[in-house]
């Protein structure tokens, strides 16, 4: 079925679709280079004569930065700034940013860099999902955030193969140079996309020129009364910990225990995420579409219950399995049961919330959990291979 219809006869707006394939293309580079750093982490550690804590810290600072300065974005898009401008911006920024850090000479201008990596993604990651769920109704939202979290394992994936590759073969800051240049393009591509408007498809009514801001406090107060908002973020926060240092770490940990070369620790890393990542995200949307006759929540239902099976896979996977092949079939089951979380999640999120204060809620999502998540879940596991 084509995206500009939908079965309840909603349409979504003109342009819809354009603005679905340009977005999920830029999260898939987005995605692209947040990995390249873990890709190539051993690589870097040698060359730069670094620690595996500090080899873990450059991902700690961009999520630092990126979970900061996400709602600093996001309330300049709810003020009724350009919100295509400020994507671009920050697409352009984090491309640039990232292929500076093939120029990096020691630990600190490297960390430096991915530093600005982390404002680049902040100005995308906030506006993207809220742009989206003002070109397309409600009833739409989760099979189109399926779409574009489905970039998250492409990228991903593609980040460790061909940061791997790259690396093996070229050398870690070829890997960097070559894999922010894409994001120039897809900058101006960003330019392409048209203004939805706001609040299209919110009871109220469109909401038009109407951006006038609600204050941060308010915006704080209502989110914090939205039970069902609280319930998403907390549960995304425990999710992101234990993925981000997975993943971070993944490449590495094969390379280790399973004595393999870094290009087939980070090929065989790279296929598990796109196979499980894409297979979960598919599956995620499609289980959210059929539990709507059954609960009140599908979406929130579905998301929560496929984390059920995953802790166990992840446990055999990691401190069981020998063989390298073995720990890859259990790592793309497990990755099935979490990214069946992506599409639903994002929709639970964006429907729970009005279209003036979205961007921000998904910027209080980011920084929550990136702060008790993903920022320093890698560097525990650092701090910890150092001291064992």
């Amino acid at each position: 079925m084509s995206l500009e219809a939908t079965e309840e006869g909603v349409r979504p707006l003109p342009g819809s679709t354009f603005a679905l394939v340009v977005l999920t293309s830029i999260n898939l580079l987005n995605f692209l280079d947040r990995y390249i750093p873990s890709s190539t982490k051993d690589l870097i550690k040698e060359d730069l004569q670094l620690t595996d804590a500090q080899t873990a810290m450059p991902i700690t600072a961009f999520l630092i930065v990126y979970m900061v300065a996400s709602p600093v974005f996001a309330w300049l898009a709810d003020r009724g700034l350009n919100r295509r401008a400020l994507s671009a911006a920050g697409i352009g920024m984090w491309s640039l940013a990232t292929a500076g850090a093939g120029l990096a000479v020691d630990f600190w201008s490297f960390l430096f860099t991915r530093c600005f990596v982390g404002v680049g993604e902040a100005a995308y990651a906030t506006i993207a999902p809220a742009l989206l769920s003002d070109f397309f109704p409600p009833d739409r939202r989760n099979r189109v955030m399926t779409v574009y979290y489905a970039a998250v394992p492409v990228g991903a994936a593609m980040g460790f193969v061909l940061g791997g590759i790259i690396g093996q073969y070229q050398g870690w800051r070829a890997a960097f140079l070559i894999c922010g240049a894409p994001g120039i393009v897809v900058a101006l591509l960003m330019l392409k996309i048209r203004e939805p408007g706001r609040g299209t498809f919110e009871p109220s009514g469109p909401a038009g020129s109407d951006v006038s801001a609600v204050p941060w406090l308010d915006v704080l107060r209502q989110l914090g009364r939205n039970r069902v908002y609280v319930i998403a973020v907390v549960g995304s926060v425990l999710l992101t910990f234990s993925l981000g240092a997975m993943a971070d770490w993944l490449p590495t940990f094969l390379e280790r225990t399973s004595h393999v070369e870094i290009d087939i620790a980070n090929l065989v890393a790279g296929g598990a995420t796109v196979v499980g990542g894409l297979s979960g995200t598919a599956l995620g949307g499609f289980l959210g579409e059929r539990a709507k006759p059954y609960t009140k929540n599908p979406y929130m239902a579905v998301s929560s219950l496929a984390l059920v099976p995953c802790t166990a896979f992840v446990a055999v996977g990691f401190l069981v399995a020998g063989s390298v092949y073995l720990k890859a079939v259990l790592i793309i089951v497990a990755e099935v049961c979490i990214f069946i979380n992506q599409g639903p999640m994002a929709a639970v999120i964006a429907n729970s919330v009005s279209s003036n204060i979205r961007a921000r809620a998904f910027s209080l999502y980011i920084l929550a959990i990136h702060l008790f998540g993903d920022a320093i879940s890698p560097s525990i596991i650092g701090l910890i291979s150092d001291l064992t």
